[in-house]
């Protein structure tokens, strides 16, 4: 097949269509319109790139319609090929995305963005998300409002900040009533919640979780509560290890209880080999921390 004929199958079958028929749906609550998480039972597959792109979080795979199809049906390219062009004219069903409208502030960098909205305070539309509907407690949200780690979004949205070692802010998790995505143009390297100079790291795959579990303990005294917003960036990973390697660190695997949460639990496990640090998993009782707090309480 001609190079011209191959990239007019990937302009005419999305990836969405290769999971759709084989059996796969999209998660709408842990989807964005930039990534849309498709699950089929234990296997998930993250769709990018307007449909063009895929990966799997659960392992190393990745990359366009023809990959995607050898990658669930362990196919040759070549039969591949075929399964692709039997797709032409399948349209994938499109979640009925309800997205708020990102404010538009050209010309800013990320610091900028940050600094433009107001921190969180009791009684903001922020702090009523995430202690109505989230059931963070007072204590904690004062506390990370004092860690100047909670913004104002817009439209009810909370913003929380990921932060590098120089304390610089690098992007930041969005989480509201109709929306959850991560901040455009920013980079995602940790959320934290607790004292600098933790021996104890907690590492979770939200900010909301990283709270949540503060909560359930209590701030416990020495432990950093972390967020990695559910990606694992080079960012993140050399932060990780430049924590894990604080003399007597204990790094504390506190990521969900499911397939994709046992995946970083294990990463995090190999880190911690690699660094020579100690290692513990802790799983939440429900499928998060968050989740866990509101059955709790």
């Amino acid at each position: 097949m001609e190079k011209a004929e191959l990239e007019e199958l990937r302009e005419k079958v999305a990836c969405g269509a290769v999971l759709e028929s084989a059996g796969f749906a999209v998660d709408l609550k842990e989807s964005t319109r930039k990534a849309v998480k498709y699950r089929r039972g234990g296997d998930i597959v993250i769709v990018i790139h307007d449909g063009k792109g895929w990966f799997d979080p659960l392992s190393d795979a990745k990359g366009d319609v023809f990959r995607l199809v050898e990658h669930l049906d362990g196919l040759p390219f070549t039969a591949a090929l075929y399964v692709v062009a039997d797709l032409i004219g399948f349209t994938p069903s499109e979640p009925a995305w309800i997205r708020q409208a990102r404010e538009k502030v050209p010309d800013q960098t990320v610091a900028q963005r940050w600094q433009s909205r107001r921190k969180s305070w009791r009684g903001s539309s922020s702090w009523r998300y995430l202690s109505e509907t989230r059931g963070i407690p007072d204590a904690v949200l004062r506390q990370a409002i004092a860690a100047d780690a909670l913004r104002e979004g817009p439209h009810g949205s909370m913003w929380a900040g990921h932060f590098d070692e120089a304390g610089r802010v690098t992007g930041w998790e969005e989480r509201g009533p109709d929306w959850r995505g991560f901040a455009t143009g920013g980079a995602k390297v940790l959320f934290r919640l607790g004292p600098a100079g933790a021996t104890r790291l907690c590492v979770t795959e939200a900010a909301i979780d990283a709270m949540s579990l503060a909560a359930i303990e209590r701030s416990s005294p020495g432990t950093l509560y972390l967020s990695t917003g559910g990606g694992w960036s080079p960012s993140t990973e050399a932060a990780l290890r430049g924590l894990a390697a604080r003399p007597d660190a204990l790094l504390v695997a506190a990521t969900d209880a499911n397939s994709q949460g046992e995946a970083f639990a294990e990463r995090l496990r190999v880190l911690a080999d690699e660094k020579g640090c100690n290692w513990q998993r802790l799983r939440p009782p429900s499928d998060d921390w968050n989740a866990s707090l509101k059955k709790r309480e």
